[in-house]
């Protein structure tokens, strides 16, 4: 199959290089000439675990091209629209004017029965927009817009693509149908399941998704806030109700709240959604409010573990993107929690395996260091913020007879309260005595 991506994104660009690496023949389209020169030097904009070998094998193999052009449309059998959705600024909705934009592109060059799939994460009623959009460019063109959600995960998004949990298809046309299923047919043989549904269907489908597993995420932190007040572990409950078939125990990890690319943006986007059809979305506000108070208040739990004399102390940051596998900073708890720390007058340094570029640009008044080691080197407390590998099993001993004050406040709960104690230090974790 002649596939066009457009956008060279995180979504753009892995599907790109999985379409390719299946068999089919991708153009992957984007406005950046930088980043597409990079690209063709298989140089990758993003950090995650295997893309850039996928790559250079699709370049390789001549199934994978980029630039800049829209030429390839006029003979492609699917054009996916992978750009950016952001929150729109001042209300909390997706701006879809990159959705839009491409749109009216996609018209002008459309040749035979082709099929426009929105691959970014769009509210209901996208698809229906898309296809008024084009129909008013080009009447005469042949088309139909299919909704076709991604559900992958940073740090593991290729993997995600290549054996899915469920494809999901929001057409009702016929034609489209048999398209989609020749695009996904390499996928059959890992059995993976295709939900056809009608458009906005589909659409509702992935902001559900995303807004329940931060509602999960938000749930198991506020039972966590309680686990500490009675004197309960958080993690043995999370186990005990995780084995409930009915619930599973994924998502349920107690931390300093969920940031990224997609939660955030998309619970306020789907209750932004609800309020224009007259719903209210009464789960999903809660979720919201409760998750940014949380990330708010982590700086307050530091500051408890030095006995809130924190002021011109040295605190040491290990972690700063929103997740480990990955250099996304955006919406990370980090830059919440920091600028709590810096407010109450601390000096901070941080570390991260792979963030600290995309660090920058978000925290500025901060020291960098090369390794935890460097980090914790004279610092009053340790702040374990992101569950990076690199940072469970570290030599306890050394970093307590660096830092000033062996203190380590575990907002992951990365280590066990016995061994980190027995090694000499105060230690404080989320949920757990």
């Amino acid at each position: 199959m002649r596939i066009v991506m457009i956008g060279a994104g995180y979504v753009g660009l892995v599907s790109a290089a999985c379409f390719a690496d299946f068999g089919h023949d991708v153009t992957c389209v984007d406005k950046d000439s930088n980043k597409i020169a990079a690209l063709n030097q298989y140089r990758i904009p993003i950090f995650e675990p295997d893309l850039d070998k996928l790559v250079e094998s699709g370049i390789n193999s001549g199934r994978l091209r980029f630039g800049v052009d829209l030429s390839d449309i006029s003979n492609a059998d699917a054009v996916f629209i992978a750009v950016g959705t952001p929150s729109r600024r001042g209300d909390g909705h997706a701006d879809l004017s990159y959705v839009h934009a491409a749109a009216r592109e996609i018209a002008g060059l459309l040749e035979g029965f082709t099929l426009i799939v929105t691959k970014s994460t769009v509210p209901v009623g996208t698809g229906d927009e898309v296809e008024r959009i084009i129909q008013e460019t080009n009447p005469a063109a042949d088309f139909a817009v299919v909704a076709n959600p991604e559900f992958l995960r940073e740090g593991a998004a290729i993997r995600d693509f290549q054996h899915p949990d469920r494809i999901v298809v929001g057409t009702e046309d016929e034609r489209a149908r048999k398209v989609m299923g020749r695009i996904y047919r390499p996928l059959y043989l890992n059995q993976a399941p295709i939900l056809y549904t009608s458009r906005r269907t589909a659409e509702l489908i992935k902001y559900a998704a995303n807004a329940f597993l931060a509602t999960k995420i938000t749930f198991i932190n506020e039972i966590a806030d309680l686990a500490e007040r009675v004197g309960a572990n958080v993690q043995d409950v999370a186990r005990g109700i995780g084995l409930d078939n009915r619930i599973g125990a994924k998502f349920l990890h107690a931390g300093p709240g969920y940031g990224g690319s997609c939660f955030p943006k998309d619970t306020r986007a789907l209750s932004k959604t609800a309020l224009d059809f007259g719903v209210q979305l009464r789960v999903v506000e809660a979720t919201l409010t409760v998750n940014e108070i949380r990330k708010r208040t982590m700086s307050r739990k530091v500051a408890g573990a030095l006995d809130h004399d924190i002021r011109g102390k040295t605190i040491a940051v290990l972690g700063l993107t929103f997740k480990p596998d990955t250099d996304d900073m955006r919406e990370a708890p980090s830059i919440a929690l920091i600028a709590g720390l810096l407010d109450f007058g601390a000096k901070v340094r941080a570390h991260d395996p792979v963030g600290m570029e995309q660090a920058k640009k978000e925290l500025s008044d901060i020291e960098y260091c090369d390794d935890p080691y460097a980090c914790a080197r004279g610092a009053d407390a340790l702040v374990i913020v992101t569950e990076w590998r690199q940072f469970r099993a570290l030599d306890l001993e050394r970093i307590r007879t660096d830092m000033a004050t062996p203190i380590i406040v575990d907002l992951r709960n990365i280590y066990r309260p016995e061994d980190v104690r027995s090694a000499g230090f105060k230690y404080e974790s989320i949920g757990r005595q």
